[in-house]
């Protein structure tokens, strides 16, 4: 196995670890009691914190930014939450959630200071070019302490493989909503879960089957956001770096607390 391949395999192994992990705090309590306290409404500082590194931009925007949610959710949920909060202010309501987030979960975390700085070490490594959401993050202010900076440092490296992964989406010619459809762990489920009327989940699915090569496109699509995963890690980690990489990763699942 060469150094590349093996970059690739442990790029494809801590792939649904970094979905998971770094998009926990999202649908936390703690985010929900940060929205409180900002008189948003529910899931409103999901929306508006994460896409506000970027500013303002429209529901339109950010609609595609996100690309899983139906544009009617962002229609509804950003423009109050424009007016209610500003930029800087939702990046940081955002922020502290996921520090609050990182403090109350990730105690036990074995080693928590050196896998958020292998992490960082790879989100200061990536080229944000054409990764918008990712771009903002990566320029953003990080917390301080160890906890804080693990979960800034998952959710971060997640909007980068997320990027990415639209990226090659778009390359192979589907769009997220098709990959969604594709996926086996997607489905009219996940549709309906994020917000698709039942019609509109339906008439997406009939649109995305009609490709008879959809789910062998989605699956390039996975294998090429891991190869280009797999690069960032060998170029900005030595071999035993990665392994420790890897090892620390696949510890988060006994170590998070409920």
């Amino acid at each position: 196995m060469t150094g590349t391949e093996s970059a690739v395999v442990i790029a494809r192994e801590i792939r649904p670890i970094v979905q998971v992990w770094g998009g926990k705090f999202m649908t936390s309590p703690e985010l929900a009691a940060a929205e409180r306290e900002a008189g948003l409404n529910q899931r409103a500082l999901y929306f508006r914190g994460r896409s506000a590194v970027l500013g303002d931009p429209s529901p339109a925007v950010v609609a595609q930014l996100f690309g899983i949610f139906p544009r009617w959710l962002f229609d509804f949920a950003l423009p109050p939450a424009i007016e209610a909060i500003d930029a800087a202010g939702a990046v940081r309501a955002y922020s502290a959630a996921s520090a609050a987030w990182s403090r109350a979960h990730l105690a036990e975390v074995p080693e928590a200071a050196r896998l958020a700085e292998l992490l960082t070490r790879l989100i200061d490594a990536a080229d944000a070019s054409g990764l918008a959401l990712f771009a903002g993050w990566q320029a953003a202010d990080r917390p301080e302490d160890d906890l804080a900076r693990l979960g800034h440092a998952l959710t971060v490296f997640r909007e980068y493989r997320g990027g990415l992964h639209f990226a090659t989406l778009r390359a192979v010619g589907l769009t997220v909503g098709e990959a969604v459809v594709a996926d086996p762990e997607g489905g009219r489920a996940r549709l309906l879960r994020t917000a698709w009327t039942p019609e509109a989940a339906d008439e997406l699915i009939a649109r995305a089957e009609a490709k008879p090569d959809l789910r062998e496109r989605w699956r390039r699509a996975e294998e090429l956001t891991d190869e280009r995963i797999g690069e960032l890690l060998e170029e900005t980690l030595d071999k035993d770096q990665r392994r420790e990489l890897r090892e620390l990763l696949g510890k988060l699942d006994g170590a998070v607390l409920p």
